[in-house]
């Protein structure tokens, strides 16, 4: 007798469904099987992920809107200078900008050695950064690191750390 290819579930989401399980090995068809019946059909399953996919990009315009009021608010209150490049990446600069910048902060300030004098001259420094790719590219450094990028990207030296350059 041959071992049956087509089985018959119920799925969890109550939905009966023929499955052709002929593409599997004979002795994992009735596991196989076991499982789909503690899952939503393909109907069921796509009608999730979609509703699911489209609350996630709700949710993350939300946040990034959030976001955005912030670092509006906050280049005003520290009278930031308005970042210079392409139109699409101004406000995630902006972001990026207000993110690490507060990151710098705590680390160095707050939960560091510096005082307010040390953070006064960096914040002139960070003033004299207007390029959006720049801090588009260094979106994902420590706060900590903030000092060391500021001054490579303010030095009049373009040398590089590459010995063979």
């Amino acid at each position: 007798m041959a071992i049956r290819k087509t089985w018959t579930i119920v799925h969890r989401c109550g939905h009966e469904r023929e499955h052709d399980l002929s593409d599997r090995p004979a002795d994992r068809r009735a596991s196989f099987a076991r499982w789909l019946q503690e899952r939503d059909c393909t109907d069921c399953w796509k009608s999730a992920r979609d509703n699911d996919s489209a609350g996630k990009e709700e949710r993350l315009a939300a946040k990034r809107a959030e976001e955005q009021q912030a670092a509006t608010e906050w280049a005003a209150q520290f009278d930031m200078p308005t970042l210079e490049g392409p139109e699409k990446a101004l406000a995630w600069a902006e972001r990026s900008r207000h993110q690490l910048v507060t990151a710098a902060y705590t680390a160095l300030v707050s939960e560091g050695n510096w005082d307010e004098a040390d953070w006064a001259l960096l914040e002139e420094k960070i003033r004299t950064l207007t390029r959006a790719g720049w801090w588009l590219d260094q979106r994902d450094a420590e706060g900590s690191d903030l000092p060391e990028l500021l001054d490579a990207a303010t030095s009049d030296d373009i040398a590089t750390e590459n010995p063979f350059r």
